[in-house]
Parts: C-alpha cells; sequence; structure tokens
C-alpha cells in the first residue's frame, strides 16, 4: 500500500493592504493637525528666557509685520481694533488678551495695541518665544 504525504500548507500574511492603511493613517494625521489650532496666524515671536501659562479664556491679538491686525483671526483695521476688542471682551469676566506682536514691528506699534488694552481695563500679555 502506497501512503502518500498530504502537502503542506505554509501560512502567509498578506501584506498588501498594508500601504492602504498607511497611507490613511497618514492623511487622517496631516488633517487632523491642520484642524488642531485654529486660531493660528503665523508669526516670527520675539524670544524671552522664561514664559507663563494662562489657563483662562484667551482672546488673542495678533500683528503681523505688515501692520494687518487680527483679532482672534478676525482681521480688523487699526481703528476698529477697540470697538472689535470691545465686543469680544463684552461679558467676559476677567478677561486677558495675548497680544501676538512680530518681531520686526517698531515699539510704538506695539504700544498703541497695549493702550487700547489700557483703555478698556484689560489685562494684556505678550506671546513669546521660548
Amino acid at each position: 500500500m502506497k501512503i502518500r504525504k498530504r502537502p503542506k500548507f505554509h501560512s502567509e500574511v498578506s501584506t498588501s493592504s498594508l500601504n492602504d492603511i498607511m497611507f490613511f493613517l497618514l492623511l487622517f494625521f496631516l488633517i487632523i493637525s491642520t484642524v488642531a489650532n485654529p486660531n493660528v496666524i503665523k508669526l516670527m515671536l520675539p524670544k524671552a528666557q522664561t514664559t507663563q501659562a494662562l489657563s483662562k479664556q484667551q482672546i488673542s491679538i495678533s500683528v503681523t509685520k505688515d501692520r494687518r491686525y487680527f483679532i482672534n483671526k478676525h482681521e480688523v483695521t487699526k481703528d476698529e481694533l477697540e470697538p472689535e476688542l470691545q465686543k469680544v471682551i463684552e461679558g467676559l469676566e476677567s478677561p486677558t488678551v495675548i497680544v501676538r506682536a512680530e518681531n520686526e514691528l517698531s515699539v510704538q506699534d506695539l504700544v498703541d495695541v497695549l493702550q487700547v488694552g489700557l483703555k478698556l481695563k484689560v489685562k494684556m500679555v505678550l506671546a513669546v518665544q521660548k
């Protein structure tokens, strides 16, 4: 009697779909990273040795090097800065405004923004890079 050996089956792991999965993960993280912080205006901030973190609700004023003013990513003119800031801080208990000014601006431009906060009696903080 002739005994036949059964053919041995080799288990294989199909890796052809791993490329698709990696592509979708990469795409997902790229999309999420752009949505993660929507109130960002790219500025080169001045540098400081120490920084302080704030935990209150923050209002952001950004000033670009071509003197464009933004309140929480909403562009305003220099003349509209005070009334628009008044609208934004209305109803907040102790508002804190973070001033993000480009490091190439003159000191007078920064002082003009800080004067608006002084008129409205708002706590103003200058954002810097560590």
